[in-house]
């Protein structure tokens, strides 16, 4: 659970500090946010997954990609020190931090 919380926080440390449009304050700022979407990810994103599940079938589930680029919106207006200009650098965040993260997770 560390070891995955530490690898999230390093992926959106990283991909504010590649990502002109995507600013984040601090790494402590990036440790509240890789805990934020993990529960945002456990709790809401699924609710909201089913309630746009036709909308994603007939984009043959690339509407998944714009939901979440909303949760990082969304996360956004919570976190105080993230700032993300934009839903397309939402998008291209999200984008990053998926693929970072799943290339991470196969060699660690």
């Amino acid at each position: 659970m560390l070891k995955i919380l530490i690898i999230n926080s390093l992926v959106i440390f990283f991909g504010a500090y590649l990502l002109e449009g995507v600013s984040i304050k601090n790494y402590l700022t990036a440790i509240g946010v890789a805990i934020l979407l993990g529960l945002i990810n456990v709790f809401i994103k699924p609710l909201i997954i089913i309630l746009t599940l036709p909308l994603t079938i007939i984009t043959l589930g690339l509407f998944i990609w714009v939901i979440n680029a909303w949760m990082l919106m969304m996360i956004d207006k919570l976190v105080e020190g993230l700032t993300i200009r934009n839903f397309w650098w939402a998008l291209f965040f999200s984008l990053f931090i998926s693929i970072l993260n799943g290339v991470l997770f196969r060699i660690f």
